[in-house]
């Protein structure tokens, strides 16, 4: 896979090497998304690159035929998805997939410490890292509005879904962090793969294409280095079973979200997640990320 500059996720660190990345790490994010605002849940340098979008809209030369047909399926998939139109999948796809980062983001905000009570690098960092999430939100938000969508609610799970999720960090470490990880991983696994829809269902509209692949940089370059931020959590053993849970991971969230079996090879994102190594994320990205040193060649 590309320039081999890097090495597998799953490369082994040790202690003395994860703990110098933590701290390489937070002095990366500090300058990547600048002040933090909590009671916005929000970043400086990240809002000013929302507001440089919204700014200067770009929109559909040709507008969806059917928006009823997006805003009957974005929440549940009432009609059969294979009726649809592969625009109106892509949409919907991209709602479901933001909405459960939404959903796990408001559940986890509440139970790490706020900036004023983070005593750890690791507390600090996983409060920025947070934030950063819900910066995606908005960003997934402007997607929508860009294919003139502009009516899209952000709606919790079910009741049982959204307790699962409120509890999930509340686990202790060595619970938390492999599944956390390889979370992290099928995101980037599905950023880099809509990226190429876009593509496909784009191409008589290569403003919006342009525009919906630079709102898609803006987060794949932060959960790239979030991978690396995640992986850096995990010790020998735990980075073995990472690997393991890979693919019932992928199968079992893409199972959720109907529209993913119709869009994209399930098969092949789990074998890009199983060999993921940061080569096959492009050089402008990497230059705005962060990878952690024991993955570098």
């Amino acid at each position: 896979m590309g320039s081999g500059k890097f090495l597998s996720v799953f490369s082994p660190a040790t202690e003395e090497e994860r703990k110098a990345n933590f701290d390489d790490y937070w002095e990366f994010t500090q300058q990547h998304g600048g002040e933090l605002f909590e009671e916005d849940r929000d970043l400086a340098i990240k809002r000013a690159k929302l507001k440089s979008f919204q700014d200067n809209p770009v929109k559909l030369r040709k507008p969806l035929a059917d928006p009823d047909a997006f805003y009957r399926n974005y929440v549940e998939m009432k009609d059969d998805p294979k009726s649809l139109d592969k625009m109106t999948l892509m949409l919907t796809c991209i709602y479901k997939f933001a909405r459960h980062e939404w959903v796990g983001i408001k559940g986890a905000w509440d139970v790490v410490p706020d900036m004023a009570n983070s005593h750890s690098v690791e507390d600090k960092i996983s409060r920025v890292h947070l934030a950063e999430e819900f910066c995606h939100v908005r960003l997934f938000d402007e997607m929508l509005r860009t294919c003139g969508l502009d009516k899209v609610e952000w709606v919790p799970l079910g009741p049982i879904s959204e307790k699962v999720y409120e509890q999930f960090p509340k686990f202790p470490g060595f619970l938390m962090d492999t599944p956390a990880f390889v979370t992290e991983l099928m995101g980037v696994t599905f950023y880099c793969h809509l990226h190429k829809l876009f593509d496909d269902v784009l191409a008589d509209e290569p403003e919006v294409r342009e525009r919906m692949k630079a709102l898609l940089d803006e987060i794949t370059i932060d959960e790239v280095a979030h991978v690396g931020q995640r992986r850096n959590f995990i010790g020998p053993t735990g980075i073995k079973i990472s690997e393991w849970l890979v693919s019932p991971f992928y199968s079992m969230f893409f199972k959720d979200i109907p529209e993913v079996a119709l869009l994209f090879d399930v098969k092949q994102m789990i074998d890009d997640g199983k060999a993921f190594d940061f080569n096959s994320i492009p050089q402008h990205m990497i230059d705005r990320s962060w990878v952690p040193t024991y993955c570098k060649a």
